[in-house]
């Protein structure tokens, strides 16, 4: 039996997808890795191929013409034959010891047939200048299968990210979910859209997801980001589009406030994007998005007025500032 799929999106990543992989073999043949060569134009199928007949029992290597993260993400769940399901991408890794307790974990819950929807560990930001490790000590219960009703504040650094987030594969793909191609971001999709549909869940407190931040053409680079503004801009509006938060407020509050609270981030993150753009055609996309919240939802648009991410419409000699700072305290970019 595979206790885990890892599936490992990779576009042009010959030069840190060994390390990842290498990580990744520490789980032996409990975990079974999926390499999706996205259309890459380096050796990166090769190295994936030499894997894959190196380790047949663990790993295969999947080509594709490119199509983006959301399709690398997309196949590996149609491939997945694990109980869990986890993305890792190319140039991050994980830790071994932590990988020893998730599959633990797993074991435990599938022998007490508690098989949970989400498990929840920590991440931690990798860069030159140091590390940060993001935990949810303070916001869900440790060791313990838990529901929404259990879930406390999030902080707004400490929200649930694709690295933390390691799904039930049999769940996920109840959910029908499909990430749209040739797209950034869409990792928030991939987050969002499962959780009102979760029900059950176990957070574990270790440092499993080691998440760099560095490379120059990285997606979150601030620079990358701006050039890429219109598709951040789409994801933010699909997950508008999505549902309404607040459809689940009398059923499950504490999932809908923080369904509310991503949507929020979301904003925040884009609007003070296009604040540091400081364009004309920046600032007109700026009003366009708050008045496509304000249309289509307009009880969450009052929300976020109020919130940080109508915070983030101020003059940009304020909103700008706070980013910065924000960004040197958080490490989110």
């Amino acid at each position: 039996m595979k206790y885990i799929t890892f599936a490992v999106p990779c576009y042009n990543s010959e030069n840190y997808m060994e390390h990842c992989i290498e990580t990744l073999l520490k789980g032996g043949n409990d975990v079974e890795i999926i390499l999706i060569n996205d259309g890459s134009k380096d050796n990166t199928g090769k190295i994936a191929d030499e894997y894959a007949k190196k380790y047949p029992d663990i790993i295969k290597a999947v080509h594709k013409e490119n199509g983006g993260h959301g399709s690398g993400v997309n196949k590996g769940l149609e491939l997945a034959t694990g109980l869990y399901y986890k993305v890792v991408d190319s140039d991050d890794w994980v830790d071994e010891e932590s990988l020893k307790k998730v599959l633990k974990k797993i074991k435990d819950l599938e022998k007490e047939n508690k098989l949970v929807d989400m498990m929840v560990v920590n991440y931690v930001y990798e860069r030159e200048d140091g590390t940060k490790e993001i935990n949810y000590k303070k916001t869900l219960p440790e060791n313990k299968v838990f529901t929404w009703a259990s879930v406390g504040h999030f902080k707004k650094d400490a929200y649930l990210l694709m690295h933390s987030v390691i799904y039930n594969t049999k769940f996920l793909k109840s959910t029908k979910i499909k990430l749209p191609e040739h797209t950034f971001y869409v990792d928030n999709i991939f987050v969002y859209y499962p959780l009102p549909k979760i029900t059950t869940m176990y957070y574990l407190n270790v440092p499993f997801y080691r998440y760099f931040i560095g490379r120059t053409d990285q997606s979150v680079n601030e620079s990358v980001m701006i050039s890429r503004i219109d598709q951040q801009i789409f994801v933010t509006k699909t997950m508008i589009d999505f549902f309404d938060p607040y459809d689940y407020w009398e059923a499950n509050k504490r999932c809908a406030k923080y369904l509310i609270h991503y949507i929020d981030i979301m904003m925040t993150v884009t609007t003070i994007l296009l604040q540091v753009a400081h364009t004309k055609e920046a600032d007109e996309k700026r009003k366009e998005l708050w008045q496509y919240l304000k249309k289509k939802n307009r009880k969450l648009y009052k929300t976020c007025c109020l919130s940080l991410s109508g915070a983030s419409c101020a003059p940009k000699f304020l909103s700008v500032p706070i980013y910065r700072l924000a960004r040197k305290i958080y490490k989110f970019n």
